[in-house]
């Protein structure tokens, strides 16, 4: 599709469907594609942000443990043998 072009043209580039689709919208209906294109991408945003942050939690529980069996090996290298 050429972006150069008059808009009339570029809607005859368009499939017929999507032409037809495109003629039976009202203003109420492209407000409410545009709201929800804007919902979308909000959404998206904030799943990459949570994702990351069960990343980061899961990381942070891994690195936790394997902290504390470290500190419990040092620990160990004190305590007298047993016998």
């Amino acid at each position: 599709m050429d972006l150069n072009a008059k808009p009339a043209d570029r809607m005859a580039e368009l499939p017929e469907k999507t032409r037809t689709f495109l003629a039976q919208l009202r203003e109420e209906d492209i407000d409410t594609l545009n709201a929800g294109l804007k919902l979308v991408v909000a959404t998206m945003t904030v799943g990459r942000a949570v994702k990351w942050l069960i990343v980061g939690i899961l990381g942070l529980f891994a690195g936790v443990v394997m902290f504390g069996e470290s500190l419990l090996k040092i620990l160990a290298w004190f305590k007298p043998p047993p016998g």
